[in-house]
């Protein structure tokens, strides 16, 4: 089984980040439209939840 080198791996890691504070933080606070920052909000809250599940 192949397993990418730390840099990759860290690389990763901080792309999928960035797509999640992109697509989810940054519409949940900084949109004009309420409905987008509900659903926004409602993701974001989702994924806390399951990170908090995980400790």
């Amino acid at each position: 089984m192949f397993w990418p080198p730390s840099d990759s791996a860290s690389s990763l890691l901080a792309l999928i980040f960035l797509a999640v504070f992109a697509g989810v933080v940054l519409p949940a606070v900084w949109s004009s439209r309420p409905s987008r920052r509900r659903a926004a909000a409602s993701v974001l809250a989702q994924l806390l939840s399951v990170l908090r599940r995980r400790r």
